[in-house]
């Protein structure tokens, strides 16, 4: 009652003093900090194609190399040198390690662990890719069920076809409908992948050096330097009207169950958003939710110091 009762006599709120302003200031912009880092924890699974075809040879300055060891000298050098807080995991097609094709755990990086898997690494065996990427992805949603707030992106490093391509062609709109960045690297390709219309990023590496730039670069767009409030700002003013409610939507219903599975209501999940409006989902709900959080605080903390000077006055 007490609180009620100051809260009614309160009146017109008097005008704050500068101190009290600055507090709001210096709360909201850490608060507003405070989301911006942790909407760019990066959360990275590299589907390594392993097949027989990577012990093909692809040029170089001083010869030519195998595409497996290019791949693995481009993996471990980029790897090695991330943020300890990043969390990677490399899955192999064929290969296993203690059983199983992570070869690098998912988790934060663990540079002893992650250079001594990948050079066991060999080329042998066929091109699964439907199969593999929906690992990867369900690990991702799996993460993402964790902490919603972050980047979560499937980096796939392949020289060919996928030979499972009807279990490719089924989950491929799905993972594109949770919100989750799809990047391709070709490999020495003769022509462009079929994935290279499909997926959010495409590259191609012909060379060892090309290969190391552009598994760096798909890191690099999820890195925390790269990130400008501005060019964020514009793109999502840039996105159709009514886009955010239905990514949030489709967010809602899909959620982080499994890839192609069925949500506990037991209804098929909705794949309704795909290629690039799915690509900015993440960003969106991600960005909503921040400024709702720094809305709600501020909006109590302006109630709260109202009623703490409307007593003093009377």
């Amino acid at each position: 009652m007490k609180f009620a009762n100051q809260l009614a006599h309160c009146g017109t709120p008097p005008r704050f003093p500068r101190w009290l302003g600055m507090c709001f200031l210096l709360v909201v912009a850490w608060m507003c900090a405070s989301t911006t880092a942790i909407a760019v924890d990066q959360n990275i699974v590299v589907v390594l194609d392993d097949s027989g075809s990577m012990k093909d040879r692809m040029r170089t300055d001083q010869g030519r190399v195998q595409r497996i060891d290019a791949a693995k000298q481009a993996l471990t050098a980029v790897l090695s040198q991330l943020p300890p807080e990043t969390k990677v995991g490399v899955l192999t097609l064929n290969n296993r390690v203690n059983g199983s094709h992570w070869v690098v755990p998912f988790g934060p990086v663990d540079s002893s662990q992650l250079l001594q898997n990948i050079r066991r690494i060999r080329a042998e065996g066929g091109t699964p890719l439907g199969e593999f990427l929906k690992q990867g992805a369900d690990q991702l949603l799996e993460a993402r069920g964790q902490q919603v707030y972050g980047s979560y992106r499937l980096l796939v490093v392949t020289d060919g076809e996928a030979n499972d391509a009807r279990l490719l062609d089924a989950y491929l709109p799905d993972i594109l409908s949770r919100g989750l960045l799809v990047d391709v690297i070709g490999v020495d390709l003769k022509s462009d992948h079929s994935l290279a219309t499909r997926v959010h990023n495409y590259r191609r590496a012909d060379d060892p050096q090309a290969l190391e730039k552009a598994i760096s670069e798909g890191f690099a767009e999820t890195s925390t330097d790269d990130q400008d409030a501005a060019a964020d700002f514009e793109m999502l003013a840039a996105l159709p009207e009514g886009f955010a409610e239905q990514a949030l939507a489709s967010l809602a219903k899909s959620g982080n169950t499994p890839i192609r599975a069925r949500s506990a209501d037991g209804q098929q999940v909705d794949v309704s958003l795909t290629g690039s409006s799915a690509s900015s989902s993440t960003t969106v709900s991600t960005a909503f939710g921040g400024l709702l959080c720094c809305f709600a605080t501020f909006a109590i903390l302006i109630i709260v110091a109202s009623i703490i000077l409307g007593g003093r006055r009377r």
